[in-house]
């Protein structure tokens, strides 16, 4: 239990720094002079490679050891956290944020993997996955809040200086109770070109996808780098699919459960980012909310996620199964997006946003738990490294994706009203409820994905152990002295050998 601690604290870190840095953005620009242009840049040289490196950070924990790939993750991260503090100018600050997101893509990419791995009975798994789902998203509403804490009460630099000791004790703590896991060898998948080509590839796609706002979807950059970007990630396709050793096996593929979790994830996560990034802009611009207000605004939604996933989920999963949450959970934030689309400029938070935030709550509690067990469970078990960067790298394009995209809309139609003649507020309030709308919809995909993909009942079971035996079936030849040499096949649906002992003495 204590290693599940500590591997969630070590994911809600990583997390809570992807948004505490946001409400924190304005008192940074007057404090170091940023120039409007730059500012951004102290979160995109974050988001860049940590949605880059993922991938092969998860692979290399498969071939090294996910444990020393976490705390070497987390360590590089907690270093980089500090000097982030003591930054004095723009360019130390935005060289210190990108060796942060670095070692957080190496820290993050594992940590599924290990969650999985460590605890393979059903349930108990169920309860690690819920928990690592909570660390996620708690993490996520836990940002805001603690980013307007620190910034109104300290300053700016905390931040960055929390993470410190918070990783030196998940670093201290996870050495000792941590379990040790030893890697497949370098030589089981260093396709050192597929590493460079989807390196550099997510990298350069997410550069442009976050900057596309700023220099213009129309822009010479964004029409060179998009498609260079595509290019590269079909090149490693391609490279993939001829490889000796591919750094992500395609076959992983097969597996309908993990390929429709990460559709749906990448759906619904693109959904989430307009509630965090647009929902923290209507509580501070519409309702007129300061910073520490407006991050508490957003506690309701991660307490109700907690008493979910913590409380309730596996129960639910382990009685109804993980499709009928996963498809329950969606449908509540769908609910939840269209009763934002209802938000008025002069009323409460308790009456507009409050109902709105519990029922997306209680959702994602549902869905998340239950869309990455699917995905976990037909995972072979010499690859959930690689299936763990898979789904934080899914997790990251969709945000990033979903966050341009809305931003666009949100741009367009609050500018259309104001050309219009309507005042400040009916603009903002238009743009956000257009956000809320097409937020529910990449859900509703989502949702029909799920329903689509995933089967009910004997039949599905079938299918995602069939697809999880095809992908560890292998032979095991053991001699026996005065016995006949004994060849058999026994794999489980968990990846994992079920030793069975013929003609024993």
């Amino acid at each position: 239990m204590l290693s599940l601690i500590v591997l969630c604290a070590g994911q809600m870190m990583i997390v809570i720094d992807q948004n505490i840095v946001n409400v924190a953005l304005p008192t940074v620009q007057k404090s170091l002079g940023f120039s409007p242009e730059n500012l951004v840049w102290v979160v995109n040289a974050y988001v860049i490679p940590f949605g880059g490196l993922l991938m092969l950070a998860g692979r290399l924990g498969d071939l090294i050891s996910r444990k020393s790939v976490f705390i070497t993750g987390i360590t590089l991260f907690s270093a980089a956290s500090l000097l982030c503090g003591f930054a004095g100018n723009e360019f130390t600050l935005i060289a210190f944020r990108f060796v942060q997101g670095v070692g957080g893509a190496i820290a993050s990419a594992c940590i599924l993997g290990m969650v999985a791995t460590t605890f393979t009975e059903r349930r108990k798994q169920a309860q690690a996955i819920a928990a690592y789902s909570f660390a996620s998203a708690g993490g996520g509403a836990i940002g805001p809040l603690l980013g307007g804490v620190l910034t109104d009460l300290v300053s700016w630099n905390w931040i960055f200086f929390i993470n410190a000791p918070i990783g030196a004790v998940v670093v201290l703590v996870a050495s000792r109770v941590v379990p040790k896991d030893r890697g497949l060898g370098l030589g089981k998948g260093a396709d050192f070109l597929g590493a460079l080509l989807v390196t550099a590839g997510l990298m350069l796609f997410v550069f442009t996808i976050v900057n596309a706002e700023q220099a213009g979807w129309g822009s010479t950059q964004t029409l060179v780098m998009g498609p260079v970007a595509i290019l590269l990630l079909v090149g490693f396709v391609v490279r993939e699919a001829t490889a000796a050793q591919p750094l992500l096996p395609l076959k992983i593929f097969r597996s309908r459960p993990l390929t429709a979790a990460n559709i749906v994830q990448f759906l619904m996560i693109a959904g989430m980012f307009g509630l965090l990034y647009f929902g923290t802009l209507y509580v501070q611009r519409v309702l007129g909310y300061p910073s520490l207000q407006a991050g508490l605004g957003f506690v309701p939604i991660a307490v109700v996620i907690a008493a979910i996933s913590l409380g309730l989920s596996t129960r639910l999963i382990m009685k109804f199964g993980r499709r009928s949450m996963l498809c329950t959970g969606l449908v509540l934030i769908i609910v939840a997006f269209v009763l934002l689309t209802f938000a008025r400029a002069k009323v409460s938070y308790v009456v507009d946003f409050l109902p709105a935030t519990l029922v997306m709550g209680i959702g994602f509690g549902l869905a998340a738990p239950a869309m990455m067990g699917l995905g976990m469970s037909a995972v072979p078990a010499n690859e959930p490294g690689v299936a763990s960067g898979l789904f934080n790298t899914t997790q990251q394009i969709g945000g990033a994706i979903g966050l341009t995209v809305l931003s666009a809309f949100v741009s367009a139609r609050t500018s259309g009203l104001t050309d219009s003649g309507a005042s400040e507020t009916d603009s903002l309030l238009g743009g956000y409820h257009i956000a809320f709308l097409i937020a529910a919809g990449f859900v509703f995909v989502g949702l029909v994905c799920a329903a689509v993909m995933l089967r009910t009942g004997a039949a599905g079971q079938a299918e995602a152990e069939k697809d999880a035996i095809a992908q560890t079936r292998g032979t095991v030849k053991l001699s026996i002295p005065g016995n006949a040499d004994e060849s058999f096949e026994q794999p489980r649906p968990d990846g994992r050998w079920s030793i069975e002992c013929r003609n024993a003495l």
